[in-house]
């Protein structure tokens, strides 16, 4: 995935990138293209270029797009701040706002997905449309084998992975790189829910895709879709604005390479 999506950054340079200060820290954040304004939230331990660079390049065709890096990832500096996702969510508000973004379309994957979930309960307002992407808004929705797997993480794990490789390319403290994988770890671990009830209030439209075998559990899935008033016979009354996409034979980490059918999906959801 990193080779694809590193030659696919080759291709595509930003119209501007830089830091933001936002609640403590300083947020990297990159700009491509023009029009509607579009922000991209990576997965944990991603950078910009390894999550979201082939996207990026049929994305900036016609929108404006924001790839931006959270706490600790890539080239926004480690912070001790507490790592929540209500802090992370209000970190993409202030760099709307230092960017004079009054609203945007906001896209989310995995980790990031669930901050994004947290940004439509806390700004609704700053939201247009919101795009999940194998994510879930409370870690009960995982299937048990992921969340057992995360309780056996450990920082020696990653050692010499594409996810320590792509830090040390771009990270501006690379002798952090453990401290901030205990502190991902620590959140990997720690149950979470968002609320079923803050879900159903969400009233921009929302575009769920996941793998069919990403780890997420299909019933609780549907049970979510419901809450975003989906599941309907649409033959018998008005089409839901929010949709649900499963994409067959793809896993949480393949799903991410399948850049055309994500961007015709995601394309078609925001036209």
């Amino acid at each position: 995935m990193a080779t694809t999506n590193q030659s696919s950054a080759q291709q595509n340079k930003p119209t501007e990138s830089g830091y933001a200060p936002v609640n403590g820290i300083e947020m990297y954040y990159e700009i491509y293209g023009e029009g509607m304004p579009i922000v991209l939230l990576h997965g944990a331990y991603y950078t910009i270029e390894m999550n979201w660079s082939s996207l990026i390049a049929e994305l900036s065709k016609t929108r404006k797009v924001i790839a931006l890096e959270m706490q600790g990832h890539g080239h926004t500096p480690y912070s001790d701040r507490q790592l929540t996702r209500a802090t992370l969510a209000r970190d993409v508000e202030s760099l709307m706002d230092y960017l004079k973004i009054d609203s945007a379309d906001v896209v989310g994957y995995s980790f990031g997905g669930s901050v994004a979930y947290q940004f439509a309960i806390q700004s609704p307002k700053r939201l247009r449309k919101l795009v999940i992407i194998s994510a879930v808004h409370k870690s009960s929705s995982w299937l048990p084998e992921v969340n057992e797997a995360f309780k056996g993480m450990k920082p020696e794990f990653f050692d010499n992975s594409p996810l320590h490789t792509a830090y040390d390319a771009v990270a501006p403290d690379k002798t952090k790189w453990t401290k901030f994988l205990e502190q991902m770890i620590a959140s990997a671990i720690t149950p979470y829910d968002l609320g079923d009830a803050n879900i159903a209030k969400i009233s921009a439209p929302v575009l769920m895709i996941a793998g069919d075998n990403d780890g997420i559990d299909k019933v609780e899935l549907v049970k979510t879709y419901q809450l975003l008033k989906g599941n309907k016979t649409v033959d018998l009354g008005a089409i839901p604005e929010s949709q649900l996409a499963i994409i067959p034979g793809q896993g949480h980490v393949s799903l991410m390479m399948q850049t055309q059918t994500l961007f015709g999906f995601i394309n078609g959801f925001l036209q």
